[in-house]
């Protein structure tokens, strides 16, 4: 007999510095059909005055995510990011624009947003593309990635 498996589910659960409700409706109002699902206040125990924000809930393209107000103490890296699989330049473009105003740009794909969260936005066929090391070279010389240079350097 076979032992019952059971599929846990995994919630990216991510730490901001007092600004967890902004960030929600930041990503909820950039991102198509994203909403908040919920919000935790302080009772007034812990280091939350009564009233405040401790969690809120909200969902990306399915993906459901937990907003903590945690403080100072843990700033977002590199080693974690998310990943925006675009259709075209356009999708590209408006991520682009929205997501890293306040912020920074970076390279290859990659910036940083005004909460300091990573990103990478990139086009949805982008490992058919880099697979070729022409289209490597390219990437690497970008900021915001170009799916016709890409496309361009792809082919043989």
């Amino acid at each position: 007999m076979a032992a019952a498996t059971r599929t846990a589910e995994i919630t990216p659960f991510l730490w901001f510095d007092g600004r967890a409700e902004e960030a929600a409706d930041f990503y909820t109002y950039i991102f198509p059909g994203a909403r908040k699902l919920d919000a935790m206040r302080s009772a007034g125990s812990g280091p939350w005055p009564e009233g405040t924000v401790v969690t809120v809930g909200f969902e990306i393209g399915g993906t459901c995510y937990t907003a903590f107000n945690g403080g100072p103490g843990f700033p977002f890296t590199q080693a974690f990011s998310l990943v925006v699989h675009c259709a075209d330049q356009t999708e590209i473009d408006y991520y682009w624009e929205k997501l890293s105003a306040g912020g920074a740009e970076i390279q290859c794909g990659w910036l940083k947003d005004k909460f300091g969260m990573h990103w990478q936005i990139v086009p949805e066929k982008i490992f058919d593309l880099i697979k070729h090391p022409k289209a490597m070279e390219a990437m690497m010389h970008m900021v915001k990635l170009d799916i016709a240079a890409l496309e361009s350097a792809a082919k043989p």
